[in-house]
């Protein structure tokens, strides 16, 4: 399947987009699995962002734990995963609220949740 025609049946990268895992890439200096959700918004700009991001995380979640990282990335098996979130700013307001808890519970599955502010 082309970009294009990825991009015409299930639409483009990003949080608002749960259906599409953004990028998928190894930690060169850990050797992790990194599972890398998009969000281009400034915090608050959309009163769905955070629903969107919890089911962007749930959806990343899933893919890890019910096998479909290793079914579809054999290479990947055996090594670590973790999510991060690749966002236009620094959590701010609810949204370090949000970002806490969605650690917590990231954590309880036994994954890690970075934030990396890409601008």
């Amino acid at each position: 399947m082309t970009k294009e025609q990825m991009l015409a049946e299930f639409g483009g990268p990003g949080v608002e987009n749960p259906q599409v895992l953004d990028l998928i890439t190894v930690d060169p200096a850990s050797g992790d699995v990194v599972l890398v959700m998009i969000e281009r918004r400034r915090w608050g700009e959309s009163p769905l962002q955070l629903k969107q991001i919890e089911e962007k995380i749930n959806r990343y979640l899933a893919y890890v734990l019910d096998g479909f990282l290793a079914e579809h990335h054999p290479a990947y098996v055996g090594k670590k995963a973790r999510l991060r979130l690749d966002c236009a700013e620094a959590p701010h307001g609810e949204a370090v609220r949000f970002v806490e808890a969605a650690t917590h519970a990231i954590r309880a599955e036994g994954l890690d949740l970075e934030i990396r502010v890409s601008g």
